[in-house]
Formats: C-alpha cells, sequence, structure tokens
C-alpha cells in the first residue's frame, strides 16, 4: 500500500491509477449514483484503503477506500468519516467495509479469548 499525507493526495492517485468513480455509502448499498449503479456487499472488493486525521481537528476523521466492482465493471473511490462522524448502521456494507480495516491487523493474541470457568471473556 501506498501512504498519502491527505486524502487529497490519496484520491488523486487513486484516480491516475483508474479508480474514477465516485462513490458514496447510502444505507445498505455503495452507490454509483451517475451511472445508477447500487451495489451490494458482496458486489464489491476493496483493494486498499487509507485513514485520515484532520491536524486541526481530531473528529475530522475520514477513510478512502479503493473499490473495485467485477459486476459492474467499475473502479472507484468511497470516502467515509470515521470516529465520531462515522455512519454507525448495522448493514453487511458496513460489517465489510470494517472488517477489511482491522482484518490484517488482529494477531491471535489481540482476540478475545473466554474465561474456561465463566465462560465469559
Amino acid at each position: 500500500m501506498n501512504t498519502y499525507n491527505n486524502l487529497v493526495d490519496a484520491t488523486n492517485d487513486l484516480m491516475k491509477r483508474g479508480y474514477i468513480a465516485n462513490l458514496s455509502l447510502e444505507g445498505d448499498t455503495v452507490d454509483d449514483k451517475e451511472h445508477h449503479i447500487h451495489m451490494t456487499a458482496d458486489d464489491f472488493v476493496i483493494d486498499e484503503f487509507y485513514r485520515f486525521e484532520g491536524p486541526s481537528n481530531p473528529s475530522d476523521m475520514s477513510i478512502v477506500y479503493a473499490v473495485t466492482s467485477d459486476k459492474y465493471h467499475l473502479k472507484g473511490i468511497l470516502v467515509n468519516a470515521f470516529g465520531t462522524y462515522a455512519n454507525n448502521s448495522s448493514s453487511a456494507i458496513d460489517a465489510k467495509l470494517n472488517h477489511e480495516q482491522v482484518s490484517d491487523h488482529l494477531h491471535r493474541e489481540d482476540k478475545p479469548v473466554a474465561d474456561k470457568e465463566s465462560g465469559k471473556l
């Protein structure tokens, strides 16, 4: 993965690499409004993602996703907030976006283990 200083640098580079669809999170779908495409969690993969925090305001946090859909033959960019202003719905889309963020960063010792006697975490 590349390293970027800010959201603008990331989106500009992704666009140069062919991620040109402007995607938005709309409830249970990721949409390309220009082409009237509504993708469910099974319709796309997350190729890359980058998190940014505003230098002067920690609540100004966003994440940029590079998304590919073989079904719709598109590559696009989805920008979403995280932290305080994140979308907190429980849709399959959010589950997929959040899973991609943390799955590679969990190690066996990071995962909760149930207490043998009580069975509780």
